[in-house]
């Protein structure tokens, strides 16, 4: 895969938006092993307050804290999904 296919997918993402907005959200498509899609279907069916979305997001977050990501909007994120805990 071509290391800008990422940058170039955003683009056509913030171009259909509009340049005069910030886009809060991308759409993003992955395979991953099935060993993982298990998994994460069986969390969310125990854990009613997450989604795929969040979990999603929340593992990003923390793999890119824990490599030294120093954004902090990403450290917020891996923070919050750290200490709070909607479904208990």
């Amino acid at each position: 895969m071509d290391r800008n296919h990422l940058e170039r997918c955003h683009e056509m993402g913030t171009t259909e938006r509009g340049t005069a907005s910030k886009a809060s959200y991308v759409s993003l498509e992955t395979e991953i092993p099935e060993v993982l899609y298990r998994g994460m279907k069986d969390f969310i069916g125990e854990h009613p307050g997450w989604d795929q979305y969040r979990v999603m997001s929340s593992a990003l977050a923390h793999f890119l804290f824990q490599n030294g990501c120093d954004d902090r909007a990403v450290t917020e994120r891996y923070l919050d999904d750290l200490f709070i805990h909607p479904d208990h």
